[in-house]
């Protein structure tokens, strides 16, 4: 894939760029290591100073990157200020709290003292998706830094400005050259950086093969990764829920992002007393919505990223129905310039279809029907995938029968699935392992060295001789 900003709305190419060629790649591997080296001296204080002043940056820039996300993605112009303003949220929380996170802990044993110190690895490669260009990012970013690691960023190939901003929010904020690095190259270069001995880690946020071939990768030179992969989140429904909150929220849960999103709800398991109902809401929903121009104040889907992925889309929704699914609106791609997909609803999807198992990145739902909360759950974990849940009901019995049964790295009961810079944020099976945010992301990519001191014995006096 050629690296250029190609407008998701018009098809026009705004702007290419050429890879960086191998002694380019060098330099900023040694720029990346000096780096390591200064940062790690500096204290808390002085780091946080710095993300302090990328988060002021993010919140009064952020309408011009966000027109330069919209501009390279094509989510809604409301919905890319939001992100960028969710990623000063990150920076500050980091700023705020790194050092508590990264304080020594003292364990008791039969030392003299005996801790636990955690200190920062080194440069860390991280292989980021253009469904969230700059939240992505962000969320490895400020932990990484403020924990004294520097950052390598192989940003998707179609956000590159996207990319070459957030280089520059860091280098601007007052971070030590070399600290946070955008490295314009294809992914066949992505297997070189890992093995280069200046490369600690890597962290991909993308889809399942990617993961996999990254994995394997690192596993060449034991080499440590966090991988957040694809997802299918189940919404599931019950009787006892407020049905028309439900599904005004599983709308929105659908759509977010232009319904490209991996924790996106996409498979709306319903109970059979309630799904009539709310097939009606749901459908009426996503029929009303706007589809157009993401930067109109009234949009609320736009196109998707690429015409390929339009393109994939659209073959998994025919392949549904070719199966014996029903489709209940949308199913098509929009006439006109830009990669316009409507709003679509899937029923009766059969397991021979491929789709019900694929993860739909896009405007796309299927809805199941199921008998109870035991189906409800068995159909929900009949996944590969395993990020977000999101359950409905206002049964305590239930809630828990959800908690303690849905196989997902998050579990949200009454709400939609989001990411908080407060809370873990990853998934199990083919959606990845390790956790971004809070605490836990942070002490991903560091060093957590034992320290244990014996006890001083003097020796016992001699006795006097002559």
């Amino acid at each position: 894939m050629a690296i250029a900003t190609i407008n998701p709305a018009t098809g026009e190419t705004l702007k290419t760029f050429e890879p960086l060629t191998a002694a380019e790649i060098e330099q900023r591997l040694q720029k990346a290591e000096a780096a390591f080296q200064a940062l790690k001296k500096t204290t808390f204080a002085w780091r946080a100073e710095k993300m302090l002043e990328a988060a002021c940056l993010l919140e009064t820039e952020k309408e011009a990157l966000g027109r330069l996300a919209t501009s390279e993605m094509g989510k809604t112009f409301k919905a890319a200020v939001e992100e960028v303003a969710k990623c000063a949220l990150a920076c500050r929380y980091y700023a705020e709290n790194a050092e508590t996170f990264m304080a020594p802990q003292d364990i008791a044993t039969n030392a003299s003292h005996s801790y636990v110190r955690y200190e920062p690895i080194g440069p860390v490669l991280a292989v980021m998706p253009w469904n969230f260009p700059y939240w992505q990012v962000f969320r490895f970013a400020a932990p990484a830094l403020m924990a004294g690691n520097v950052g390598l960023l192989k940003h998707s190939s179609n956000v590159p400005q996207c990319a070459l901003a957030i280089e520059d929010i860091f280098r601007r904020a007052g971070f030590p050259e070399g600290s946070f690095q955008t490295l314009l190259v294809g992914a066949d270069r992505v297997p070189d950086l890992i093995a280069d001995r200046r490369v600690k880690a890597a962290t991909l946020t993308g889809s399942d093969p990617a993961g996999r071939s990254l994995a394997t990768e690192a596993g060449k030179h034991l080499k440590k990764v966090v991988l957040e992969l694809g997802g299918s989140d189940p919404f599931i429904i019950m009787p006892s829920a407020n049905l028309e909150e439900a599904a005004r929220t599983a709308v929105r849960a659908r759509v977010i992002n232009n319904g490209q999103s991996c924790i996106a709800a996409k498979r709306f398991i319903v109970a059979e007393s309630i799904a009539d109902e709310f097939e009606r809401l749901f459908v009426a929903g996503l029929a009303s919505l706007k589809v157009g121009d993401p930067f109109e104040a009234a949009t609320e889907v736009g196109p998707l990223a690429t015409a390929t992925i339009r393109d994939e889309l659209h073959a998994q929704v025919e392949q549904a129905v070719a199966a014996g699914a029903t489709l209940l609106t949308g199913g098509k791609k929009l006439a006109g310039a830009g990669n316009y997909y409507a709003p679509t609803v899937l029923t009766n999807v059969p397991k021979s279809s491929p789709s019900y198992y694929e993860e739909l990145f896009g405007p796309v739902a299927q809805v199941f029907r199921v008998k109870n909360i035991e189906e409800a759950i068995a159909v929900a974990n009949d996944s590969p995938f395993g990020l977000g849940s999101s359950a409905w009901t206002n049964d305590e019995t239930e809630k828990q029968q959800f908690v303690e049964g849905l196989e997902a790295g998050a579990v949200f009961i009454n709400g939609m699935v989001a990411s908080d810079p407060r809370l873990p944020f990853g998934g199990v099976k083919d959606s990845g392992f390790g956790r971004e945010l809070s605490r836990a992301g942070l002490l991903e990519f560091l060093n957590m060295k034992t320290i244990w001191i014996g006890k001083f014995e003097p020796e016992k006096a001699l006795p006097d001789t002559e």
